[in-house]
């Protein structure tokens, strides 16, 4: 039998030499150490193997990074592809309001529909009694609006969500999209006995900063209030993920930095807090051509620059960049056909920008518990990826995106919507080491 490099292999170094090998479609990263370097290397070129394999090559086959040269590894993927239409799993990104008391300055957002009806709260109810005992695993993100202004509504949907998959047997996880400014501990405390346990909470900056730039509706400050209640977090033993993105343009670029070492100081070696940096972008707000955001170059180079820097002070990378090396984990929510996001008046979308463009209301859900999908609507964001794209059929990183890591940009641009993680791949794999490295 002859072994050949898998096509989804990545290869970086560490400072000290040492290589890292990434591969998509298994979601191997290892590390081969100096007196490994020079076989591994020459085990991976496309001259192959036609040999009993040394144990080292036996390692790289069975990580995925040497494949039987027989493998036909576009069929591979294309497999991969369709294990996204699985019916026993279902991901629901719910409103249980859409209101805020934040205005943001480049928030998309117009704040028309206030909390979750009556008919939509029952009719959901009644959706998830009859699909949850069909499910293995279900996920729920909280999202708005500011989805703890209707904390009533999310206990109310979450008590009776517990109930029902602990009764079949279904796994379930849920997370929660908040500004953090009614995260209080008690709160917080409330929400892991329903199985909330990852949250996303932005900070721009140190008070100043983000003040400018997240404020409250009354235009009064948020940043101490939001910082005061980590804190208070933080004295908790629970388990939970907390991830604090910074977001960042030409404004607060200068400032991030600082507002590291900021951060640092407070939640260092504690990898529950975890940074999340990304660019703002123009996502359909009314504020959207006067917002000094940074071009593609900057935006990627400071993603990682940030991040690192942060990891450097002791700082958690976002679990969220090493999940999207996984395979299908670059994949959009809004691309995948089990996943919807449930509007605050029962309007059906498949992403959470974009909420007023009619090619994004794919259905509606009925206080008797059906939903309606338009499936016309639907394909148009499950289908949009490698399955028309030569490009991204032979990309290394087909198997974590599949060509939709984002289906609204290819919508909108008609361009190929490459993560930030594959532009980068060599600097993040030494990130992940980086960070490995630091916690050993």
């Amino acid at each position: 039998m002859k072994w050949i490099p898998s096509r989804f292999n990545a290869i970086s170094q560490t400072k000290n030499g040492e290589l890292i090998l990434y591969n998509s479609y298994t979601g191997a990263v290892g590390v081969v150490a100096e007196e490994e370097k020079k076989t591994v290397l020459q085990a991976l070129k496309p001259s192959g193997i036609d040999r009993d394999l040394l144990p080292v090559e036996k390692t790289l086959v069975e990580c995925g990074f040497l494949v039987a040269e027989s493998v036909n590894e576009k069929q591979r993927a294309q497999f991969l592809h369709q294990t996204l239409h699985r019916t026993d799993v279902m991901h629901l990104i719910v409103l249980p309001t859409e209101a805020c008391n934040f205005r943001c300055t480049y928030c998309y957002q117009d704040f028309s529909r206030g909390n979750m009806s009556r008919d939509v709260i029952n009719g959901l109810k009644r959706f998830l009694e009859k699909k949850i005992p069909r499910l293995e695993h279900l996920t729920v993100s909280w999202f708005g609006g500011e989805p703890l202004l209707a904390l009533d509504i999310i206990e109310e949907l979450s008590e009776a969500i517990v109930e029902w998959t602990e009764r079949h047997g279904v796994t379930y996880q849920a997370e929660m999209s908040t500004n953090g400014y009614y995260l209080s501990k008690e709160t917080l405390q409330r929400l892991l006995k329903y199985k909330v346990n990852r949250f996303m909470v932005t900070l721009d900056g140190s008070k100043d900063v983000h003040d400018s730039r997240r404020a409250l509706a009354s235009r009064g400050p948020t940043y101490e209030t939001i910082v005061n209640h980590l804190l208070d977090i933080q004295t908790l033993d629970d388990s939970f993920e907390i991830y604090i993105r910074i977001n960042f343009d030409e404004d607060n670029l200068s400032r991030v930095s600082a507002f590291l070492e900021e951060l640092a100081r407070y939640f260092a070696g504690d990898s529950r807090f975890q940074i999340f940096c990304r660019p703002v972008g123009k996502w359909g707000g009314a504020n959207d051509e006067a917002l000094p955001i940074c071009d593609h170059r900057t935006a990627e180079t400071k993603i990682w620059e940030f991040t690192e820097l942060g990891i450097n002070k002791g700082l958690q990378m976002s679990s969220i960049i090493e999940s999207m090396l996984m395979p299908s984990g670059a994949v959009c929510y809004a691309a995948k056909p089990h996943s919807f996001v449930i509007g605050a008046n029962g309007q059906v979308y498949k992403c959470t920008c974009s909420l007023d463009e009619e090619y994004n209301h794919v259905g509606w859900l009925h206080a008797d518990g059906t939903m309606d999908i338009d499936f016309d609507k639907l394909a148009l964001w499950v289908t949009s990826g490698e399955e028309q794209d030569e490009t991204c059929q032979a990309c290394f990183f087909r198997p974590a995106c599949q060509g939709n890591h984002c289906p609204l940009y290819r919508i909108r641009k008609g361009k190929r919507p490459c993560p930030y993680e594959k532009r980068k791949i060599k600097q993040v794999l030494r990130l992940i080491h980086a960070q490995q490295s630091e916690i050993q």
